[in-house]
Order: C-alpha cells, then structure tokens, then sequence
C-alpha cells in the first residue's frame, strides 16, 4: 500500500556529492531513468513537515559530520536499490537515525541499511552484475555534512515517483537551531 511519507536523508560532502551526482545524472542517461540527489536514507516516517523540521534541527545540533565507510558497489532486484553503494552501518548513525526518529515523533518501524543508490531502472541480473562490476569507487570513506527531509510517496516503484518528491527541510549538520 502506497502513502505520502517524509524521507530523511544524509548528504554527502563535497567530493562526493559531486561524484555520486555526476554518476547518477550518467547512468540515468545511458539507462533512461530518474536523476535524483545523492543520499543514504536514514529514516522514512509519517508525513509531518514541522516534525520534520523539528528532527533535522535536533539532528544537526547534535552532529557535526557522519563518515560512512563503503563496503561495495552491489545491485539488487529492488527499484530503489537497482545500483548502490553499501555502506557500514556504525554507531553515530544509529543515533542519528534515532534522534530524527524521536525529534519527528515517528514510531513508524524503517530498518537503517546504510546505502548510496546510483540508479533506480528496473533491469535484468546480467546487466546489473556487468554495470556493478563496472564502477570503481575512488572513495574509502564518505563525509556526509547536511540533511534533508524529503515528501515522497512510499514505497518509491516508478520514475514518476522519484520526480514528484519534493524537499520540506533541510539543515547542514553542525548548526544550530531551528
């Protein structure tokens, strides 16, 4: 069942930003699909803008940068997760997580699997296994310094989905108040 949700999500800092967004903007090219903003989800919940607001504030007051280390470039069957970068999943991002999970007044039960998706194209497992194959990544760790809450309809499934999600908040992280 498809509903309005808020997305909330780690950016990551320049280099990567750049890089990760050069890619996507490629692969969605080359694979006619969505382009969207690098980022690792950390929390999906209900629909609330001022929660959201709230939950990246307290969040960004109380983190100054999130390095993720990256484990592989790996693919898989869902839409989302078609291409991505895993990441490790470690302490401060568990609390992260927990802290917008709070802040927002979200109970909603989204498990945190850390990752960086690179295209969302519904594809054969020939072709994702080649292009996962296919990418190198010139980074070990990756610093993640802002946040941003994001309406989207979940679970995303389709182009039209990703272009209909909509930006209600965003913080760089380190920074104070509302």
């Amino acid at each position: 069942m498809k509903r309005i949700a808020i997305a909330y999500w780690l950016i990551p800092a320049e280099p990567a930003r750049s890089f990760f967004q050069v890619m996507i903007n490629d692969l969605a090219r080359r694979y006619d699909a969505p382009v969207f903003e690098p980022h690792v989800t950390i929390h999906v919940g209900a629909d609330r803008a001022n929660g959201a607001q709230k939950g990246l504030s307290q969040a960004a007051s109380d983190f100054k940068q999130v390095k993720l280390k990256a484990l592989e470039i790996d693919h898989s069957t869902e839409f989302i997760k078609t291409l991505f970068v895993q990441f490790a999943l470690n302490t401060k991002l568990r609390q992260l997580s927990q802290i917008v999970r709070t802040a927002a007044q979200d109970s909603a039960n989204y498990q945190l699997n850390p990752h960086l998706s690179l295209l969302y194209k519904r594809m054969s497992i020939r072709d994702r296994r080649l292009l996962a194959r296919s990418i190198e990544m010139p980074f070990f760790e990756v610093i993640f310094d802002s946040l941003k809450a994001v309406r989207c309809i979940s679970p995303t499934q389709s182009r039209s989905n990703v272009e209909a999600w909509r930006v209600v908040a965003e913080k760089p992280l380190g920074s104070m108040g509302v």
